[in-house]
């Protein structure tokens, strides 16, 4: 059996997505999360084979959920479900190293697909994210970290106050800060944000 902890804000998603793996075979539901900081929490106790995730959480979104499971269970798979089609971010994702992605509006049957190749340990992209991917550039390439720092940056914290947040040093944040301006081409914090903006990489904010 594989467990699964699923990780969404809304009801209806959370009790689909039950649903579908209640009629895959060797699939377990071990936890089900409406915020980010109880998905950290679930996985942390649990060490799932697989964890779907949510762009979009409250308390702690997607990026952060997404590098504390890498920290604290590597071996989890992790698949993004989500209703943002910004390209930029999907790259990002992409980029990250994720298990799986899919967006919401994805059918039944390729959801289910994709989700029994993940779990025989295989990787799978939906097809509809491959054709907004196809002929684009790759995005940012942005690390899992320095998503949560531009994030933490939109949301008006300074870097001291980011460090304490993440619980890690101020000069660490400052050298992501200076990885984020090199990759967006920028030298100011408004023109950093504005681009990444534009690119889509900061709808999760208005959701969470």
């Amino acid at each position: 059996m594989t467990n699964i902890v699923i990780a969404d804000d809304h009801e209806m998603v959370r009790k689909g997505l039950a649903d579908l793996f209640q009629g895959i075979a060797g699939a377990q539901i071990r936890g089900i999360a409406e915020n980010g900081l109880e998905a950290i929490a679930l996985c942390r106790k649990h060490r799932p084979g697989l964890l779907v995730l949510d762009v979009g959480l409250p308390l702690a979104n997607g990026a952060e959920v997404f590098a504390e499971v890498r920290r604290w269970s590597p071996q989890t798979s992790i698949a993004v479900f989500t209703g943002f089609t910004a390209v930029g971010m999907l790259a990002d994702w992409v980029a990250a190293g994720v298990e799986g992605l899919f967006l919401k509006t994805c059918s039944e049957a390729e959801l289910r697909e994709g989700m029994e190749l993940i779990l025989a340990g295989q990787k799978y992209i939906a097809s509809d994210i491959v054709d907004l991917l196809a002929g684009t550039p790759d995005g940012r390439n942005l690390t899992p970290r320095e998503r949560e720092v531009l994030g933490l940056i939109a949301a008006g914290m300074t870097s001291t106050q980011i460090g304490e947040h993440l619980c890690i040093s101020p000069k660490t944040i400052e050298k992501h800060r200076a990885s984020l301006f090199e990759k967006f081409e920028t030298k100011s914090v408004a023109a950093l944000l504005s681009a990444a903006f534009k690119e889509g990489l900061l709808d999760f904010i208005e959701q969470s």
